[in-house]
C-alpha cells in the first residue's frame, strides 16, 4: 500500500501524526512529512484511522 497526501488540501494540523506517529510528522517548519510512503500491512489500521481522521480529506491509500 502507498500513502498519498494532497498537499494542496493539507493544513498540517497534525491529526494524522497523533494517530500514526510512525508514518507522519509535522516538523518545526510547519509542514507535514510522510515518514514511510509504503508502510507494511502492520500499519494499515493506523493509516486507515489517519485517513478517516483527516479533517481536510488530504490523505488516501492506494494499493501497489
Amino acid at each position: 500500500m502507498k500513502i498519498n497526501v494532497n498537499f494542496d488540501l493539507c493544513t498540517s494540523n497534525a491529526v494524522c501524526m497523533g494517530v500514526a506517529p510512525a508514518l507522519f510528522e509535522v516538523r518545526d517548519d510547519g509542514y507535514l512529512y510522510v515518514l514511510n510512503e509504503q508502510p507494511g500491512e502492520e500499519f494499515r489500521s493506523q493509516l486507515e484511522d489517519a485517513v478517516k481522521g483527516c479533517p481536510n480529506g488530504a490523505i488516501s491509500i492506494s494499493e501497489d
